[in-house]
């Protein structure tokens, strides 16, 4: 008899750990990448913030803080009101990575989000985005919608009446990251017959992006990269890899927002991406610049190296800029075209409440911005 976990997700799933005997490369890259670590049981490891006597607290002011600690059961965020405990929560799971880290406690089988969080660009704890400042709060609850971005699946537990509408969730069957499984769909009959046909290398029953049209590996990446603003009639952890997105959507009959100046920077990359004269006007995809199974990020050459693949003298689509930058211009098409925006969604204060700090996130509409432009002109003449 077997000793392996079932997988929560039912007998389909085989686990991303069934990958490793034959994509063992492939996995060991991936298991390091943002998506993967999207989500984690959080640890002294798994939290980039400071538990040092320091550099572990964070003021609201005079008398409100509230302090990262190291106990016996667990670290905790203790908040202390004229230097008098009047609460403590344990860090039980780590949304997002080292630029921005959000934090949930369990109380008995609900998930509340921990008022602190951790901003990769001050190296420092901050308040949680969107909450008062000022005020302690331990309360706002996590729901689904939140793992279905974070996580490759949660249970959601029945509603234990009409007059109580809280979620809550099996502790035991969270499957944490995007997993293998999430965007390549169940394996359990690949792994099967792979393993009894180790000789044949067409991979069998397993969604491949290679046939996908060009809609639907876009819809796989939007599950989680389109803004989170939509309803849906059934849980996403039910999409599978060649669905139609539309189809989990409850129908609008407003127009979908395609204007790029109003189209939020955080999550709805898609949105940006789809608005940009260089998605319309070729094949292009989220896969065209990203390699989803890389753990190292590509730098500024690598990623412009992409555009001018396709923006040659043979197709006469150049950049403009290159008679006056020269060759400078092959090392960063970024900086122009794709700069850094702050999110309208996300802002974080640093402690006091003393400034509001702008979480910047490259934009996905790929256009001409004549202010950046002239930014880097400047920063290059001045070399």
């Amino acid at each position: 008899m077997s000793n392996k976990k079932a997988d929560p997700r039912g007998e389909n799933y085989a686990g991303s750990a069934s990958c490793i005997k034959c994509h063992q490369r492939i996995y060991q890259d991936y298991f390091n990448t943002p998506h993967n670590q999207s989500s984690r049981p959080a640890a002294i490891h798994s939290i980039h913030g400071s538990f040092a006597p320091g550099t572990n607290a964070f003021s609201f002011n005079d008398s409100l803080k509230i302090v990262m600690e190291k106990r016996d059961s667990g670290l905790y965020q203790v908040a202390y009101n004229n230097g008098k405990q009047v609460a403590a929560n344990r860090f039980d799971i780590t949304f997002g990575n080292e630029k921005a880290e959000t934090y949930l406690y369990w109380k008995n089988d609900q998930l509340f989000e921990l008022p602190i969080s951790y901003f990769g660009a001050l190296h420092s704890w901050t308040n949680g985005p969107g909450y008062a400042s000022g005020k302690v709060n331990f309360e706002r609850p996590i729901v689904t919608r939140c793992f279905e971005c974070h996580s490759s699946y949660i249970r959601e537990q029945p509603s234990p009446g009409i007059q109580n509408r809280d979620v809550r969730f099996d502790n035991a069957s969270i499957v944490y990251g995007i997993d293998c499984e999430r965007c390549h769909g169940p394996s359990a009959q690949h792994v099967e017959f792979q393993t009894q046909h180790p000789n044949d290398k067409k991979a069998m029953y397993m969604a491949s992006f290679k046939i996908m049209t060009r809609a639907q590996r876009l819809d796989a990446c939007a599950v989680c990269h389109s803004g989170g603003k939509d309803n849906y009639l059934t849980s996403l952890f039910n999409f599978k890899m060649g669905d139609t997105l539309a189809k989990f959507k409850e129908p609008s009959f407003l127009h979908e927002n395609v204007n790029p100046e109003t189209i939020d920077v955080h999550g709805n990359q898609n949105g940006l991406l789809k608005a940009s004269k260089c998605f319309l006007m070729s094949n292009m995809d989220c896969n065209t610049c990203h390699d989803t199974h890389a753990a190292a990020k590509p730098n500024l050459i690598a990623y412009s190296q992409r555009c001018t693949s396709c923006h040659t003298n043979a197709n006469h689509n150049t950049c403009k800029m290159t008679a006056t930058v020269g060759l400078t211009i092959n090392s960063n098409c970024i900086d122009c075209h794709m700069p850094a925006k702050p999110s309208n969604v996300i802002k974080v204060e640093s402690a006091g409440g003393k400034m509001v700090i702008p979480y910047m996130v490259r934009t996905h509409y790929i256009a001409i911005y004549p202010e950046e432009s002239k930014r880097i002109l400047a920063f290059i003449k001045g070399k």
